[in-house]
């Protein structure tokens, strides 16, 4: 419990951070905070990785641009300006929408041309609205789906008998902080009147249907399109200037200019002039020009090909950034090792495939927002973690420190006897007996200190009871085993008889502790056993007070090496053919369980293979 309770708050707080944010994005109204700023960088970036886009044969932009600049002066005369309009309108197009601002009067021979020929084909003529500040506070309101467009400080308007000879659309854009456009707003308020937007405008005379305002959306005949807070229209760009077909109005002017480029489509005319200032950065452009931002909205309005980020992809935006937190502390506090890693990693990575896939598809899934929701619990909880188990692993450091200071079993009465005994390294035959737990690493991990120690301590006592009935030495404890000796004080005819009975005593006591322990049975705790004889080199390491017996020598190497043939051909003891031999035709693995053998076994680090054999008791 002690360990599962950090875990589960853990979780708790990771669940209400991602969930906060998750409501501060559902309540959104700008581009302006931090979290935004990010997505719009990450917005960016999914377009480029989706690439260039081919657009729906639907809009023609008419340029005024440098050729026709230098031809006819800029800005165009308003005779020039009509003269234009006329050649366009002759051809019959569904829409011809002007993103000029008639604002100031021209010449009255002018502005009558201009009038007369906005007049005899279906126009829209472009307006803009001001606003105080960079940021307008609205109001909340379910039942008014338009409580949420911000109202205008003033609007600049057409005159007025281009307004009466045309429809008016407003022609702002909502950028971010670097200037890219992210939104066309489709509604736009002021002292009492509500405007719908120029591309809002163009669209709906081309699709012959008024908008219908709906929540979340707005309604032109059968298409419905989908909006985001404030009825924004999102904006994604099929590529550079000039994706979008673009032709020039010095052509149109001179009469060069092809029919089938304006009969039956929406034609915008706007300036694309080099110092004309209407430009705007794009991920495939740094200065597409605001005619060609007007286009694609227009485009996406009639094609239904914009992207969709509405209330409900908001709220599954939420829902995310809620879920992802819990689900990567979690994975954390399961299990930190290199496969845990990778499956966070695997996570993230589906996470991210999922996101790029829905974008893709034309739906705007924020990636920022899950990012700012689920890094910081997971960092935190993974340092938090990580100092956890520095601290576990100096505790368990200490205690087997305080372990492997006990002298082993049997040798303190020769030590008491002769204070010298293997003061000197002695060379002499002995029988080598291995034991160790397999998976308690990750045990120790799962559970408290209190259990290792209490596990740990059953364990090493029932090794110790074992070893010294048969008159062994257990020389250390290490981790989660032991190593024991058979010929220490002084080598015996019976040593390997009594290292094969050890051996097999240690694996019955031991399975049947395992199986008596709930937490060891449930985690399947196993174990393993590795036992041989010969040469070896004992001596007492260590200065003063601080001295332990221990063995080393090939002999000592081959019977740990045992237990990994032990562990790997499914035995719970791995025997060599010299030990077996040497205990005679009456030994305990020969009368017991299930012996097999001999094999030529390879060992790790050891060029010469060894005959071995495996046994395995009696199942419980």
């Amino acid at each position: 419990m002690s360990h599962r309770l950090p875990t589960v708050i853990a979780l708790l707080l990771a669940g209400l951070w991602g969930a906060g944010l998750g409501y501060f994005h559902l309540q959104q109204q700008s581009n302006s905070g931090l979290i935004e700023r990010v997505e719009a960088t990450l917005v960016d970036l999914r377009s480029m990785i989706v690439g260039i886009r081919s657009p729906p044969d639907i809009v023609s932009i008419i340029a005024i641009d440098d050729r026709t600049a230098a031809a006819h002066g800029y800005p165009l005369k308003r005779e020039t300006l009509a003269q234009l309009v006329t050649s366009i309108g002759t051809l019959k197009p569904r829409a011809l929408a002007l993103d000029i601002l008639l604002v100031d009067p021209g010449t009255e021979e002018g502005d009558a041309a201009l009038a007369t020929a906005i007049e005899s084909a279906p126009s829209i003529i472009a307006g803009a609205a001001t606003f105080p500040r960079s940021l307008q506070s609205v109001t909340e309101n379910a039942e008014d789906p338009l409580a949420t467009v911000p109202e205008a400080q003033q609007l600049l308007l057409p005159q007025p008998r281009f307004a009466e000879a045309a429809s008016l659309g407003i022609v702002n854009v909502a950028t971010d902080q670097s200037g890219v456009p992210r939104f066309i707003p489709l509604f736009s308020r002021a002292a009492g009147r509500l405007d719908a937007a120029f591309p809002l405008r163009a669209a709906s005379i081309a699709l012959g249907a008024e908008p219908l305002i709906e929540n979340d959306g707005i309604r032109l005949g059968a298409h419905r399109i989908p909006t985001d807070t404030g009825q924004r229209l999102p904006l994604t760009f099929y590529g550079p200037a000039g994706s979008i077909s673009t032709f020039s109005a010095a052509d149109a002017l001179d009469g060069k200019l092809p029919a089938d480029a304006i009969t039956g489509k929406v034609v915008v005319i706007g300036a694309t002039v080099t110092g004309g200032g209407d430009v705007f950065p794009t991920p495939f452009d740094p200065i597409l020009p605001g005619v060609e931002v007007m286009s694609t909205a227009i485009t996406h309005l009639i094609a239904g090909d914009g992207m969709v980020r509405d209330s409900r992809t908001r709220q599954a935006d939420a829902g995310i950034a809620t879920a992802l937190p819990v689900v990567l502390v979690a994975l954390v506090a399961w299990r930190r090792s290199a496969l845990g890693f990778v499956i966070i990693c695997l996570t993230v990575i589906a996470w991210a495939m999922l996101n790029l896939a829905a974008f893709a598809n034309g739906y705007w899934l924020s990636a920022a927002l899950p990012i700012a929701a689920a890094l910081p619990p997971a960092i935190i909880f993974g340092a938090a973690e990580l100092w956890r188990d520095r601290r576990r692993a100096r505790h368990f450091a200490d205690q087997s420190e305080r372990l492997q200071r006990i002298e082993a079993p049997g040798l303190g009465e020769w030590l008491a006897r002769d204070p010298a005994f293997l003061a000197e390294p002695v060379r002499q035959n002995a029988s080598v007996v291995f034991i160790d737990l397999s998976g308690f690493t990750g045990l120790s991990e799962a559970v408290g200190p209190a259990m290792v120690r209490e596990i740990l301590s059953g364990f090493f006592e029932l090794i110790d009871e074992e070893v010294r009935l048969l008159g062994g030495a257990i020389t250390s404890f290490m981790g989660d085993g032991a190593m024991i000796l058979f010929g220490l004080p002084a080598p015996a005819a019976d040593d390997a008889a009594r290292a094969a009975a050890c051996a097999v005593r240690l694996a019955d006591r031991t399975r049947f502790f395992l199986a008596g322990h709930p937490e060891l049975r449930r985690r399947k705790i196993g174990f393993k056993l590795g036992a041989h004889c010969g040469p070896i080199v004992a001596s007492r390491l260590g200065t003063g007070d601080r001295q332990q017996i221990t063995a080393t020598g090939d002999t000592v190497n081959v019977a740990q090496r045992l237990m990994e043939v032990a562990a790997s051909r499914g035995a719970e003891l791995a025997l060599s053919a010299s030990l077996l031999d040497a205990a005679g035709p009456d030994a305990i693995p020969l009368q017991t369980g299930r012996l097999a053998g001999p094999f030529e076994a390879k060992l790790r680090g050891r060029s010469a293979g060894i005959a071995i054999y495996t046994w395995r008791g009696e199942t419980l």
